[in-house]
């Protein structure tokens, strides 16, 4: 199916002319989840946004499809459970992108460290058989002396030992655009660089569309559809503006997270680790290998500024070196060994307090309810109680004090869905783990609109198992297949290497993309392999631009920056024979690519 610039004119098209049952304002995990079930259901489903998809939070987070263990320091046992659960179903509908990681936690003697080497053993214990974690992922606790032979650059001073346990990686603006691709696939109208300008009503007072704005011509035009669902992530509450019926308080309460790329000479890590910033303020960071780079995070600050262009500051370089160093003494980062960054905003809800991206509350739990938890977990250890037993005694806990205030790292990670009084559905909040569930349940509502208001009845399917664009294959057998469609490329004459990368990025559609070689041909400056993909995203991803490509659809730009200046000529050179730039948007694209690396590169920093 091609799902390019030239399909674009027909879907804008559509979107003017079509009486849509499902408009979805925002192409970020949350809409893009909302998208794929409503196509999947047969509903007519359009979804406009106004970047390239993922451009926002979606294609920033830490990278992870978090099992949540750190929802544990606090033992919200409710929702480590749905996590992991949840956690597994994505793996298996997007089979291609989350990979099992094993996960090291570095237990330090510190003041309000998250774990003691006893509690990181209870934690871990219950997180394995809340996901059903067993085999050689199973969780461990190791001695100093193993963790320093895992990490030997690790900071002994205080270091008491380390928890191992199973997370999963993750690509997350990859997972976003096979969500669009398969929703588009399913008859869905997908359009980037489309911008919702007002929310339109009936003579009711409902709502019955948008007025929006084609931002690559110029065009407004009205979008009529039954219903009209806000998944804008950060932009929520800007979306909940454009409806001039709605004068309630704002939902989202940003909060910024940033990451650092450096290359692995500089600090090599085996696994990912993760561990508290030994700075007693409540948080915990990431350093991560990806290829032949390491990757460290995050920060959690609360966040005002521009919502399309977060910016990496001096104080978050600052703050995430002083804290790696720490950790890593012997690798005396600077500034200047950073080859690229990314800030994200998190669309945190306002209302609700309790767990959060950097491990929960700070409250502690008193010794009465730690005693309990004990001695419920070794008799549901012994077989003696039931799994509820565990649960009832971890949802009652009674905190040694109140929570005050609450910081930018105690907000809810939590979503909501609710229904306006003049029908604009709102999708707000959440994780990226958590995009199908939100998206099932956010369906489930517009399945009862359907029926209330326009006699429709709806048939959902089973969105556990409505297996995404590159995601039809056996789960169980990624590594096998992922080598089959490798082979492919292999024999189209791509190198070995690029044909795994290949493989691994485009899953399922990579043996399409690799028949392409068929009829086209390496381009000036560019392999075979890097060919056929820049061409395969052109034709079958809406990749509109170079940084579309670099940044989002395959990460170079993040990962593979020493390489970026062989390659962005080229792929410029291409993507305007292949899209028929005129001079002026040639230039145009070069001058946008070489400022997105420069802030990636922190070039801000540097001078």
């Amino acid at each position: 199916m091609n799902f390019s610039k030239e399909t674009r004119n027909s879907i804008i098209d559509h979107l003017k002319n079509d009486q849509l049952d499902v408009l979805a304002i925002g192409g970020g995990i949350t809409g893009a989840g909302v998208a794929i079930q409503a196509a999947a259901a047969h509903l007519k489903t359009g979804l406009i946004e106004m970047q390239d998809f993922a451009e926002g939070t979606s294609s920033r987070s830490t990278k992870l499809v978090h099992g949540g263990i750190r929802y544990l320091k606090t033992f919200d046992v409710e929702v480590v459970s749905d996590t992991v659960q949840e956690r597994a179903v994505v793996q298996g509908i997007a089979p291609h992108i989350p990979r099992p990681k094993r996960m090291i936690l570095p237990i330090y003697d510190e003041p309000d460290a998250t774990f003691s080497m006893f509690s990181v053993k209870i934690a871990m214990d219950l997180y394995d058989r809340l996901a059903n974690v067993t085999g050689e992922y199973a969780n461990k606790v190791v001695s100093k002396e193993e963790a320093l032979k895992l990490e030997p650059n690790l900071n002994p001073k205080n270091l008491l030992g380390a928890g191992i346990y199973l997370d999963f990686e993750n690509n997350d603006a990859r997972l976003v655009i096979e969500n669009i691709k398969q929703a588009a696939a399913d008859g869905g109208l997908m359009a980037s660089h489309v911008q919702a300008i007002k929310i339109n009503h009936d003579s009711q007072g409902q709502v019955n569309g948008v007025h929006a704005k084609d931002l690559l011509t110029g065009e407004e035009f009205d979008i009529h559809a039954k219903i009209v669902i806000n998944t804008a992530g950060p932009w929520v509450d800007q979306v909940h503006k454009l409806d001039h019926d709605f004068h309630g308080p704002e939902e989202i309460r940003p909060t910024k997270g940033v990451h650092l790329v450096i290359d692995n000479s500089r600090l090599k890590v085996p696994t990912a680790t993760y561990f508290d910033t030994g700075k007693q303020d409540g948080r915990m960071v990431f350093v991560i290998p990806r290829f032949n780079k390491t990757y460290f995070g995050t920060t959690d600050t609360d966040y005002r500024g521009d919502f399309k262009h977060p910016e990496v500051t001096q104080e978050d370089v600052d703050y995430l070196l002083e804290v790696v160093n720490n950790r890593f003494p012997d690798a005396h980062l600077t500034t200047n060994d950073i080859e690229a960054s990314w800030a994200g905003l998190r669309p945190l809800l306002s209302s609700n307090g309790g767990s959060d991206y950097n491990g929960g509350s700070k409250k502690a739990i008193s010794e009465e309810s730690l005693k309990k938890v004990i001695d419920t977990v070794n008799e549901y250890q012994a077989g003696k109680v039931e799994r509820r037993d565990v649960e009832d005694v971890l949802n009652n806990l009674k905190s040694a004090q109140s929570e005050k205030t609450k910081s930018a790292s105690s907000v809810s990670r939590g979503s909501s869905l609710t229904v306006d009084p003049d029908g604009l559905l709102n999708l707000a909040g959440g994780k990226i783990t958590d995009y199908r569930k939100m998206a099932a349940g956010a369906l489930n509502k517009i399945k009862d609109l359907m029926g209330s208001k326009y006699n429709t009845e709806v048939h959902l399917t089973d969105s556990k198992k409505l297996q995404v664009s590159g995601g039809h294959f056996d789960p169980s057998k990624v590594d096998e297949n992922i080598k089959k469609y490798a082979q492919v490329g292999i024999d189209h004459g791509v190198d070995s290497k690029e044909a795994t990368k290949f493989a691994n990025l485009f899953g399922s559609n990579a043996p399409e993309m690799f028949e392409m070689a068929d009829h086209v041909k390496a381009a000036p400056g560019l392999s075979l392999g890097e060919t056929l993909a820049l061409h395969y995203s052109m034709d079958h991803e809406m990749t509109l631009t170079a940084v579309d490509y670099l940044l989002r659809r395959t990460n170079h730009i993040l990962f593979e920056a020493d390489t970026i200046d062989q390659i962005k000529d080229p792929i410029i050179d291409e993507m305007a024979l292949h899209l028929k730039w005129d001079n002026e948007r040639k230039e145009q694209e070069i001058q946008n690519l070489d400022q997105a690396i420069k802030k990636s590169e922190l070039d801000y920093l540097k001078r």
